[in-house]
């Protein structure tokens, strides 16, 4: 089986308070952190046995995870399996990077957001540079509000220029095609997140390729369907996988509709759909 999975856990904490994520300064129980440990190390211990198969992860916690030690672990664990052709996660990249010495970094990637305001941008953008300086697989982003424009020009300006840098539209917001041409000037990709895409009864490949796992092993097609396929430790969603057409109205977010059969967007980033790096960058390896 060829197959990429979507992991989310109990985790829900994270260190930044920013002010359009329902999620900012979330702290989470000592029991909530245990039971995401489990869950982590449990999914990571399913992954290693499943040498049978080939298997693209990407972690997307609701809070930061790399500030955990047991994302840090299973980053690097997962990157050593064979059969593992990406381990990728979502992160503010707040936490250290010495971890990443442990690690295979023809496996590894990271998407990276920057969240002006939050973190001073020296820190992020030494952060950043790091990471190139190691060979890291990375994309950076931000989200495109106004206030944002000016750092993220600066950031494109100083980053590699291997480095993709992306920009999320925000949720809720329209954009005007004078402030859409700001946005795509810095990442020419934006046109594709400027408004929601069509989905319903359109084909994905979630449910089929690609499908989204919680802490429980509870499969579902995507983090925003919430029809069950099965377990995924029980083995009972494997009967469940097949073509299907998207339920919903629209799809907004891109860890969804990069999905799209109807966009191009596994030709755009192929080698790098899960950390978001378009095809033709340093170390694409192909669809």
């Amino acid at each position: 089986m060829d197959l990429t999975l979507l992991y989310r856990g109990p985790l829900a904490s994270c260190d930044y308070d920013c002010p359009y994520c329902p999620f900012a300064k979330r702290r989470d129980s000592p029991e909530t952190l245990r039971a995401d440990r489990a869950a982590l190390e449990r999914f990571t211990g399913w992954a290693a046995g499943q040498d049978g198969d080939r298997l693209r992860i990407l972690f997307t916690p609701w809070g930061e995870g790399l500030v955990r030690s047991w994302y840090r672990r299973a980053m690097v664990e997962l990157s050593r399996l064979p059969h593992v052709e990406r381990v990728a996660i979502q992160t503010n990249l707040s936490c250290r990077t010495a971890w990443l010495d442990d690690a295979d970094l023809g496996s590894l990637a990271l998407w990276c957001t920057y969240h002006p305001g939050q973190t001073p941008y020296d820190r992020f953008l030494g952060k950043a540079l790091d990471l190139a300086a190691r060979g890291v697989r990375f994309s950076v982003g931000v989200v495109g509000l106004p206030e944002h424009h000016a750092e993220a020009l600066r950031l494109r300006e100083a980053l590699p220029d291997h480095v993709y840098l992306w920009v999320n539209a925000a949720e809720g917001r329209t954009y005007p095609d004078a402030e859409a041409a700001a946005w795509t000037g810095i990442d020419p990709l934006f046109p594709y997140s400027r408004h929601p895409h069509r989905s319903a009864g359109l084909p994905c490949r979630t449910g089929e390729s690609v499908v989204s796992v919680d802490g429980a092993g509870t499969v579902r097609r995507c983090h925003f369907v919430p029809a069950e396929l099965g377990n995924l430790y029980d083995g009972s969603y494997r009967a469940a996988l097949r073509p299907r057409a998207c339920p919903l109205a629209v799809c907004d977010c891109h860890i969804g509709y990069v999905h799209l059969e109807t966009l191009p967007l596994y030709d755009v980033f192929a080698g790098g759909v899960l950390e978001r790096i378009p095809a033709g960058r340093p170390g694409a390896t192909g669809a």
